[in-house]
């Protein structure tokens, strides 16, 4: 496996703080997201490399592991215990069937520590996980009212997934077996995808439960009556109490956000109404309104 310079992936000097890797990789994530490049497998390439380096130099413990071990950072731990097995013991070729072969590494490490491969590690080859994947999924909040299916591309394949309705921003899912290809017949590693939802509605979100605003004119709200609200869903009638006061909120139970993996579950939504005042009246609804005035 060819040494990858993490660093110049995503940009960065080797002594960049976290807030700098966090800009560079969403600058760097806009530019090459498969959304915007739909046919550019290149760019498909760049933007998955561009994960996996993310992944290691955003993590303080992972990256000081890559600035010793560099793209092999993943097998520090077996490769020190086999060291310090070495060390600890005064055996030859003969002696040695452990379960470390240097082949289960890369030439990176070859060129840190020497061949290893005329004595000390004639053992049977090790086996290693493959790494985990990490990706980034943009999404409106439409988009996740009801659960649907989205193909994506990883490591130059398409797979499709299934995206339960509920989604919340910053939520993060685990796809098993979609991450890098183990060593030596070791399992595949896991694929994660981290969610953003975009809000393209009206609607404030909390949790499962919704929020917005719905103007009321003063007559309906003084005599009582029907008023049409939007929801996610579609538009419901809402009945309104006689002499309703300004900035009144009402809770329409079942109307919110779908409960993720809960189907049929929903939220509720939370409606605040807000008394509009007539404009443009005329002298005889002027005098009328003065008479109301004089009559208290």
């Amino acid at each position: 496996m060819d040494y990858i310079d993490y660093y110049k992936v995503l940009e960065v000097d080797k002594n960049a703080g976290q807030d700098d890797i966090k800009k560079a990789y969403r600058r760097l994530a806009r530019k090459l997201h498969p959304d915007v490049n739909p046919n550019d497998k290149e760019a498909h390439k760049k933007f998955q490399l561009l994960n996996e380096a993310n992944e290691v130099l955003s993590d303080p413990e992972k990256r000081k592991k890559y600035d010793q071990y560099g793209h092999d950072w993943k097998h520090a731990g077996q490769y020190e215990q086999a060291k310090a097995r070495q060390h600890s013991q005064n055996f030859d070729s003969q002696t040695f069937q452990g379960d470390f072969n240097e082949e289960g590494f890369s030439d990176f490490f070859s060129s840190l520590f020497g061949n290893m491969r005329g004595g000390s590690f004639r053992g049977r080859q090790a086996r290693f996980r493959g790494e985990d994947y990490q990706a980034e999924l943009q999404l409106n909040l439409t988009d996740v009212f009801q659960t649907h299916q989205q193909v994506l591309t990883v490591n130059g394949k398409n797979i499709r997934i299934t995206i339960p309705a509920g989604v919340e921003n910053g939520q993060k899912i685990k796809i098993s077996g979609y991450g890098g290809a183990g060593t030596n017949g070791g399992p595949s590693g896991d694929l994660y995808i981290t969610f953003h939802i975009l809000n393209n509605s009206s609607f404030k979100r909390s949790g499962n439960d919704l929020y917005t605003d719905a103007d009321l004119d003063l007559y309906t709200a003084v005599l009582g009556g029907e008023l049409i609200i939007d929801t996610l869903g579609g538009k419901v009638k809402l009945q309104v109490k006689p002499e309703t006061q300004n900035e009144t909120k009402i809770r329409l139970k079942g109307k919110g956000f779908p409960v993720y993996k809960k189907e049929g579950s929903y939220g509720d939504l939370i409606v605040s109404l807000h008394i509009k005042i007539p404009t443009n009246l005329t002298e005889k609804q002027k005098e009328l309104f003065k008479q109301l005035s004089q009559s208290n």
